[in-house]
Protein backbone atom coordinates (compact mmCIF):
# COMPACT_ATOMS: atom_id res chain seq x y z
CA UNK A 1 0.00 0.00 0.00
CA UNK A 2 1.35 3.88 -0.82
CA UNK A 3 0.13 6.70 0.40
CA UNK A 4 1.08 10.22 -0.48
CA UNK A 5 1.66 13.18 -3.28
CA UNK A 6 3.82 11.15 -5.07
CA UNK A 7 1.59 8.95 -5.94
CA UNK A 8 -0.52 11.47 -7.57
CA UNK A 9 1.90 11.93 -10.94
CA UNK A 10 1.56 8.13 -11.34
CA UNK A 11 -1.89 8.44 -11.65
CA UNK A 12 -1.99 10.59 -15.00
CA UNK A 13 -3.70 7.73 -16.42
CA UNK A 14 -6.74 5.83 -14.05
CA UNK A 15 -9.98 5.72 -15.62
CA UNK A 16 -12.14 5.87 -12.32
CA UNK A 17 -15.07 4.31 -11.67
CA UNK A 18 -16.96 3.81 -8.36
CA UNK A 19 -16.37 0.48 -6.80
CA UNK A 20 -19.46 -2.03 -6.97
CA UNK A 21 -18.97 -2.43 -3.17
CA UNK A 22 -20.31 0.82 -2.07
CA UNK A 23 -23.26 1.13 -0.67
CA UNK A 24 -24.63 4.16 -2.37
CA UNK A 25 -25.59 5.65 0.48
CA UNK A 26 -23.08 8.77 -0.40
CA UNK A 27 -20.06 6.38 1.33
CA UNK A 28 -18.31 5.77 -1.85
CA UNK A 29 -14.89 5.07 -3.03
CA UNK A 30 -13.27 4.90 -6.51
CA UNK A 31 -11.14 2.46 -7.95
CA UNK A 32 -8.83 2.59 -11.10
CA UNK A 33 -8.08 -1.03 -12.19
CA UNK A 34 -6.03 -0.09 -15.67
CA UNK A 35 -3.04 1.18 -14.53
CA UNK A 36 -0.48 -1.78 -14.50
CA UNK A 37 1.32 -1.76 -11.06
CA UNK A 38 -1.39 -0.54 -9.03
CA UNK A 39 -5.15 0.30 -7.92
CA UNK A 40 -5.28 3.41 -6.54
CA UNK A 41 -8.27 4.06 -4.54
CA UNK A 42 -9.98 7.40 -3.21
CA UNK A 43 -12.91 8.87 -2.13
CA UNK A 44 -15.78 9.83 -4.65
CA UNK A 45 -16.62 12.84 -2.80
CA UNK A 46 -12.95 14.11 -2.51
CA UNK A 47 -11.81 13.26 -6.09
CA UNK A 48 -8.87 15.54 -5.31
CA UNK A 49 -8.12 14.36 -2.16
CA UNK A 50 -5.68 11.74 -1.03
CA UNK A 51 -5.37 8.40 -2.75
CA UNK A 52 -4.40 5.06 -1.35
CA UNK A 53 -2.59 2.63 -4.01
CA UNK A 54 -2.54 -1.06 -3.46
CA UNK A 55 -0.92 -3.80 -5.64
CA UNK A 56 -2.46 -6.35 -7.66
CA UNK A 57 -2.27 -8.84 -5.89
CA UNK A 58 -3.24 -7.23 -2.37
CA UNK A 59 -6.37 -5.97 -4.10
CA UNK A 60 -7.29 -9.09 -4.85
CA UNK A 61 -6.45 -10.07 -1.42
CA UNK A 62 -8.95 -7.69 0.06
CA UNK A 63 -11.38 -8.46 -2.61
CA UNK A 64 -11.71 -12.13 -2.10
CA UNK A 65 -11.88 -11.34 1.56
CA UNK A 66 -15.27 -9.50 1.34
CA UNK A 67 -16.81 -11.89 -0.90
Amino acid sequence: MSIGRRTKSRLSGAQWHVSSYSGGNNECVEIACNLPRHVPVRDTKNPSGPVITFTHEAWKAFLTHLA
